[in-house]
């Protein structure tokens, strides 16, 4: 792997580590945080696999529009569409006042990251 997509894989890691933390945490909980963490970890997978693929990884937060840039490496992963929209809301909006996460949006989230984490790492040939 190159070492810019590893950089990549370990920041999407260490969101995916604090996405679990705050998913599972009994007392205080930052739901708005899980979902943000999420969405990172999605976003930083996105931009790894890009990265691998000797493709520009542009400075962009959208991830559907990382998507159809991926699509080009991994067409299969338009089965992820829908998730990268939904995750793609908590990259802004949630870290602002108006809107707040609950508890089954970050358990959403989670399951959504997991999902497509899973692809993601698969494809960069790494092994859980």
């Amino acid at each position: 792997m190159k070492p810019i997509s590893a950089e990549w894989v370990a920041k999407a890691e260490g969101d995916f580590a604090t996405m679990l933390r705050e998913v599972r945490a009994r007392k205080q909980p930052n739901y708005d945080a899980a979902c943000f963490h999420a969405q990172q970890c999605a976003e930083k997978y996105l931009k790894a696999r890009l990265s691998e693929a000797g493709r520009d990884v542009p400075r962009i937060h959208d991830l559907v529009t990382l998507l159809d840039l991926v699509l080009t490496v991994e067409p299969s992963w338009e089965r992820f569409r829908e998730d990268m929209a939904y995750l793609s809301a908590f990259a802004v909006a949630y870290r602002y006042p108006g809107d707040a996460a609950d508890r089954a949006a970050a358990r959403d989230a989670s399951r959504r990251c997991r999902r497509f984490r899973k692809a993601a790492r698969a494809a960069l040939g790494l092994v859980d």
